[in-house]
């Protein structure tokens, strides 16, 4: 069955149960069918037609939504992006994924005015020259066209990420593989149509979309935030009883900030947390794990991949630094350059087989192939496996320190350096030296109101880290760069300190 098969049987069996709650605004099932309805029909009539590919700047809201669902429906390609990238990112995201038509607002149109397209501009909010306006899509028939061609093999959504040369990758992910990844989640979960989803990352993230569909494919409600604030995320899982979410690991660092200062029954509703995209620093863990009464899960995957090893820390408490054993359809080996297996304990790149892959990367497989090896994924992350199976993240290889020859694991700095109490987070990183190549750096953030010296960094390294491992180079900064969805951006902290 297709995506859109999927909602629509489950729409019909639960037509009056609320599927998406957004910001004070709720839809249920049977008017998300008919607006589903609505879009597809509407695409149709404007000639939007079976595997062509549409632009759009995501919001999180309930539109979203149902052009999501719509586009599944009449097997379309939704190349989702960030709406306040530069018009020069923009553009390029584009070209890399032969966008021919965009949906998007008056004001997304008004700030990107070089957009060039061979096919139609659609306007949500407005009335503007040259571009088709969505206003009235209510007068479009809300029974569901049917295309036959549609199958579910067809490339459902075009997710870009930048590679170390910072070009786009447009990974390819089908309509069969979004919902495998998803059935893999329910399992892994132990997700129902009675559980509350909140979604609380961008919709032009996979994450975000994994967590829409996964309610609404069964029967459940999917809780979709705006934009996150931790405190406006503390009250949403509060009043609207949410049961399950994956939040990233910057997401939850905020957030247990502000868990001090919330009544421990406000948070009684949850049954499963899980923590995802980066490492979540060991003290933020263990006070999440103290203060919250639910399951915490951490997951550790890629966009290829999805989510290929999972571990619930209440369950594995002598694994506290581990990111889990592999899913059931997944299989990790620790490699080294010639692709031979390390030993136990011995950091490699991590490689990865799993039925959740995505289809490759857009008009760029022979850069999809350069990167699977024997079946494997080569991530381009670092880890080791301890005896039991257990994976371990060590960093990003295109980060590795090498100093005088050494290398030297950012994570393992990163991991001394920020048990300091002064500390909000820190990223140790490599930095130009003409002796050594290069040597240690880090930039720290300091917390509000608290003090530290670079004598006092080097007092404690001397004791906690090997000599090669010592930071030569320390910044105190106000922030570090980051992506859209929190996370650590470390290659690009050299630039920012000098910024």
């Amino acid at each position: 069955m297709t995506l859109a098969d999927l909602f629509y049987k489950t729409a019909q069996l639960n037509g009056d149960k609320i599927a998406i709650w957004c910001e004070g605004e709720s839809i249920t099932y049977k008017e998300l069918a008919k607006l589903t309805s609505q879009y597809a029909n509407f695409l149709l009539e404007n000639e939007v037609v079976y595997g062509e590919h549409i632009g759009i700047p995501m919001y999180n809201n309930i539109i979203s939504v149902a052009l999501m669902l719509a586009a599944a429906n009449n097997g379309i390609t939704l190349v989702p992006i960030n709406p306040t990238l530069p018009e020069a990112a923009i553009i390029q995201a584009f070209e890399a994924s032969d966008v021919k038509h965009i949906i998007a607002n008056a004001r997304f149109f008004e700030k990107n005015k070089n957009l060039y397209l061979q096919g139609r501009s659609f306007c949500l909010d407005a009335y503007m020259e040259g571009k088709t306006s969505l206003l009235n899509v209510d007068q479009q028939s809300s029974l569901r066209p049917y295309n036959e061609k549609v199958n579910g093999k067809e490339t459902f959504i075009i997710t870009l990420t930048s590679g170390s040369t910072g070009t786009p990758k447009p990974i390819l992910l089908t309509q069969e593989n979004k919902n495998k990844r998803i059935v893999a989640h329910y399992d892994l979960y132990k997700v129902t149509k009675k559980d509350r989803v909140l979604a609380a990352t961008p919709l032009y993230h996979s994450l975000a979309e994994r967590l829409v569909l996964m309610p609404l494919l069964i029967g459940g409600t999917c809780i979709l935030m705006a934009r996150f604030t931790p405190t406006r995320w503390l009250k949403i899982v509060k009043e609207q009883q949410v049961t399950f979410t994956i939040a990233v690991s910057a997401q939850l660092t905020q957030i247990n900030h502000h868990l001090m200062e919330v009544p421990q029954d406000d948070m009684n509703s949850l049954r499963c947390l899980v923590s995802s995209s980066a490492l979540l620093e060991g003290n933020v863990r263990k006070e999440l794990i103290e203060r919250l009464q639910c399951d915490f899960y951490e997951m550790y995957g890629t966009s290829e991949t999805s989510t290929m090893t999972s571990i619930n820390f209440k369950e594995s408490l002598s694994k506290q630094n581990s990111v889990g054993k592999p899913l059931k359809d997944a299989t990790i080996k620790i490699i080294n350059d010639d692709f031979k297996e390390t030993k136990t304990y011995e950091i490699g790149e991590i490689a990865c087989r799993t039925l959740l892959m995505c289809e490759g990367y857009y008009k760029k497989m022979d850069l999809f192939e350069e990167s699977v090896a024997g079946g494997y994924f080569k991530t381009g992350d670092l880890g080791y496996v301890d005896e039991d199976g257990y994976l371990y993240f060590a960093g990003r290889k295109k980060e590795l320190i090498i100093t005088g020859g050494i290398n030297v694991y950012p994570t393992d700095v990163d991991k001394v350096i920020s048990s300091l109490p002064e500390i909000e987070e820190c990223a140790s990183f490599s930095y130009p030296d003409e002796k050594l190549g290069e040597v240690v750096a880090v930039a720290i953030v300091l917390k509000k109101d608290n003090e530290l010296s670079a004598r006092d960094i080097q007092r404690y390294c001397s004791k906690k880290l090997a000599d090669y491992q010592q930071p030569q180079k320390i910044f105190f900064v106000k922030d570090l760069p980051k992506n859209a969805m929190g996370k650590l951006l470390r290659t690009q902290i050299i630039n920012h300190i000098t910024e």
